[in-house]
């Protein structure tokens, strides 16, 4: 019940918060992906869309990437540029979908926890995927824009010996929530916590201990359902988990939006911010890069994109 509530609650407030309806196709229709079943156990109830370009060489990434709140897993996929990044860069495209159209369970500990719920479930698609398309395991990338981004952060702390990089839009740090009220104060106005706290959460969640996946950090500054201080935090526990000082190496603009890097001390590139300025609740895209739509603006620049290349798939 709390999770069927905690959907409907969500999806009332982006409509009155008068996100609007998609507008029209910015770049021309692309490959639609397909449903897959009998990937596992399922033990979290989830759907399985997957796709890749037409013969996509053995040794291939897989990149993962999980919708918001009432989208479906094929138009994140589009519209956010997924697909379209898969045919330009060669990788196997992973659209996990939360029943229809619902919220996926970031706060609930038995659908995040390792080996349990809604985490296991993602980890049997991932494995399927590998399967399917003779993919390298060590290249598999994480990717999620709202609940799709906090549970893609709990993903990564569940497995972070699964994915060799990650990217969190409008998303939330991970342990940051444990109930469905604790959820909402954490999206708005957010919770505080210290560096070590928020990465002890993630130490916490198995026995790995690195090297851990770089992560790209998203967050529009107008941001009416996840509060931006989010990204502080998220900042905060993914910098404390690399070892990484909380001073950018790197602090510039891409497309006209801030952008800052930070170094471990190897100097190894292990966590990116953007700040899309003045943009909402949405995963930013472009020209020739997804869909201007609902949940995905056109701001000039694409996420999906600079994802992709902040992993180093080129």
């Amino acid at each position: 019940m709390l999770r069927t509530v905690f959907a409907v609650l969500v999806t009332a407030v982006l409509v009155v918060a008068g996100v609007g309806v998609a507008r029209a196709a910015a770049v021309p229709t692309a490959a639609v992906p397909t449903e897959e079943t009998g990937f596992g156990s399922n033990p979290g109830n989830l759907r399985m869309f997957r796709y890749a370009p037409a013969a996509l060489p053995p040794g291939a990434p897989v990149v993962a990437a999980l919708h918001g709140c009432s989208q479906s897993a094929t138009v994140y996929g589009t519209d956010g540029g997924w697909v379209g990044q898969a045919d330009q860069r060669g990788f196997a495209l992973l659209l996990p979908q939360k029943g229809n159209q619902g919220c996926f369970d970031w706060y609930d500990r038995s659908s995040t926890n390792r080996d349990g719920g809604e985490a296991l479930s993602v980890r049997q698609m991932v494995d399927r995927m590998i399967v399917e398309y003779k993919a390298d395991p060590r290249r598999v990338y994480l990717a999620g824009f709202s609940a799709g981004g906090a549970m893609a952060a709990a993903l990564l702390a569940a497995y972070p010996d699964v994915f060799a990089g990650a990217a969190i839009d409008a998303g939330l740090p991970y342990g940051c929530a444990d109930t469905l009220i604790q959820a909402f104060s954490c999206m708005s106005p957010g919770v505080d916590k210290s560096p070590k706290a928020w990465g002890d959460a993630v130490r916490a969640a198995s026995t790995y201990r690195g090297p851990w996946p770089a992560v790209s950090l998203w967050q529009g500054s107008a941001d009416y359902i996840v509060n931006g201080v989010n990204l502080r935090e998220l900042l905060d526990q993914w910098t404390d988990v690399q070892g990484a000082d909380e001073k950018p190496e790197v602090s510039d603009t891409v497309a006209g939006y801030p952008h800052a890097v930070y170094r471990d001390n190897a100097g190894r590139a292990v966590v990116e911010t953007y700040t899309i300025t003045g943009m909402g609740h949405g995963q930013p895209v472009a020209a020739g890069c997804g869909r201007d739509g609902t949940y995905t603006p056109d701001r000039g620049i694409c996420a999906a994109a600079r994802m992709a290349q902040f992993w180093g798939l080129s």
